[in-house]
């Protein structure tokens, strides 16, 4: 399918045509457009589908639900379309919590699942203080520059900077409000005991959003998990890191009947180098 074919309730890009394919779930007030930097790295080698989330970038369908579970629908769906016979989920932040709930379905051809930044499958510990800020705010450009600079550590392009603020302010009120008042607060913990395939984390260091204890709970709840720490970088990792977050995903994609990731060790966190 073409750029901007509609599946379910969103849009979404395909490019490439390698295997396995990477399906790349974006940020709360982010977009498809999320990944353009990573994807540029992987696209040569490798099928990358970004669709932007129902509510997000351009999807901007009527629709009366926003649940996680909506999403994980949307999600399958796509797969589902697609025909995917083997793929890698790749999730950052709010995506990476609907990643682990499409995972927990066993989707046929899930190989394994990429976890960046991610939202903790229990509820998100946001502040009241901030969920007030973040739901009077929504839409407000000043307001989205205010979140953005507290949750970076490193400095992005002005193209990059741009195109980051106008997906958040271009973001459905409906679908912010659900993940603020529903999506973040919601325990799907006990569906994780389903999850059977490798589970790989990239996390920043300096991330003050989920900071890396939050990670590390989260990946003890896996049979099979490793963790790569990006040194200085904060919570939005394919926009700091690109090239980092592309060579982990690469190395995933690449990976297919190998005990780990990595081969220094089978198991747990590794040397934080970019």
């Amino acid at each position: 399918m073409q750029p901007g074919a509609t599946a379910a309730a969103w849009t979404f890009e395909d490019r490439g045509t390698g295997r396995p394919t990477l399906l790349f779930l974006h940020h709360f007030g982010g977009s498809g457009h999320t990944w353009t930097e990573v994807v540029e790295r992987l696209v040569s080698d490798f099928r990358c589908v970004t669709p932007d989330l129902r509510g997000f970038g351009r999807s901007q369908l009527p629709a009366s639900s926003f649940t996680l579970s909506d999403h994980a629908d949307d999600v399958v769906f796509l797969i589902e379309a697609l025909g995917l016979e083997r793929f890698v989920l790749v999730g950052h932040s709010m995506g990476a919590k609907i990643a682990l709930l499409v995972a927990s379905r066993r989707p046929t051809g899930l190989q394994s699942i990429v976890l960046v930044a991610p939202s903790s499958p229990t509820p998100e510990p946001i502040e009241e203080d901030e969920r007030t800020r973040l739901r009077a705010g929504q839409g407000q450009r000043d307001d989205a520059r205010v979140t953005l600079d507290k949750i970076i550590t490193q400095p992005l392009s002005s193209s990059v900077l741009e195109r980051t603020l106008q997906d958040m302010v271009e973001a459905s009120r409906s679908a912010w409000l659900a993940w603020l008042d529903e999506g973040s607060r919601a325990d799907i913990s006990g569906e994780m005991f389903s999850i059977d395939v490798p589970v790989y984390v990239l996390a920043g260091e300096a991330d003050p959003v989920i900071p890396l204890s939050a990670v590390r709970r989260t990946l003890e709840r896996f049979r099979e998990g490793e963790l790569v720490v990006v040194p200085h970088a904060g919570h939005l990792v394919p926009l700091e890191a690109p090239l980092r977050t592309a060579e982990v995903i690469r190395a995933v994609g690449s990976a297919a009947g190998r005990d780990s990731l990595f081969d220094d060790t089978a198991r747990g966190e590794k040397p934080p180098v970019i």
